[in-house]
């Protein structure tokens, strides 16, 4: 009699699974499992993404919007007075924010009170008034508005943006695996370069002329405002 109720029981449960690897009955096993997921939110129960890369465009755009904020605010308070600044003259205050950008991380402390991260700023609103008189030529005295200057200010920090995101193409982010000390020594190296160019009045036989050079000064000061700012 009990050979055939156990039958019985087989033929009932054809082709079903009758516990889990538990030991326990599937069906019950699943209700269970049903009732420990309720209520739980699904954040918890689904693989969070991976952090989102940097935007280098977003990043460059970001510092470049805080440099032209300190370049308008002088404008006002100075006016465009650097029109007076010859090429050279130009040349040798950015080479002393440069040296002093090294000097302090050499030094790894400051007797005055600023930082690196305002000789960086000054690195890159100097770079673009030295396209500007490159361009234009100095003057005797102060011949264009703020308002003329600001323009004059976003054209050729829209050249510098370009010219980046062109090279971050061809050398994929390259510079995201240098340190803040490297573009230093690279923006003394340009410089000592300008200056070699304006001692030769800017007769080159193969070499880059000056704007190239004060262009990728600004990208190069960009790139360690970047690293600053953003703590990478």
């Amino acid at each position: 009699m009990a050979y055939v109720i156990f039958l019985s029981y087989l033929c009932a449960h054809k082709g079903r699974a009758i516990t889990g690897a538990d030991g326990r009955p599937q069906n019950l096993r699943k209700r269970s499992l049903s009732r420990r997921n309720k209520g739980r939110s699904p954040q918890s129960m689904i693989v969070m993404p991976t952090e989102k890369a940097p935007n280098t465009e977003e990043q460059f755009k970001a510092v470049m919007q805080e440099c032209r904020s300190l370049f308008v605010k002088k404008l006002h308070d100075y006016g465009a007075s650097w029109r007076i600044l010859r090429p050279s003259s130009l040349t040798d205050q950015l080479f002393i924010k440069a040296k002093r950008i090294r000097s302090l991380e050499i030094k790894k402390e400051a007797m005055v009170d600023e930082g690196i991260r305002p000789e960086f700023i000054a690195l890159i609103n100097y770079g673009i008034v030295g396209l500007i008189q490159l361009d234009r030529g100095f003057a005797d005295t102060v011949d264009i508005t703020p308002d003329e200057a600001v323009k004059l200010y976003d054209h050729y920090a829209h050249e510098a943006l370009t010219l980046m995101l062109r090279k971050n193409h061809d050398y994929d982010e390259a510079w995201r695996s240098m340190r803040v000390s490297s573009y230093t020594d690279f923006i003394l190296t340009k410089l000592q370069r300008v200056k070699e160019i304006e001692d030769l009045g800017g007769h080159t036989m193969v070499s880059e002329g000056i704007g190239s050079n004060y262009m990728d000064i600004i990208n190069y000061a960009v790139f360690g405002m970047i690293k600053l700012t953003f703590k990478e």
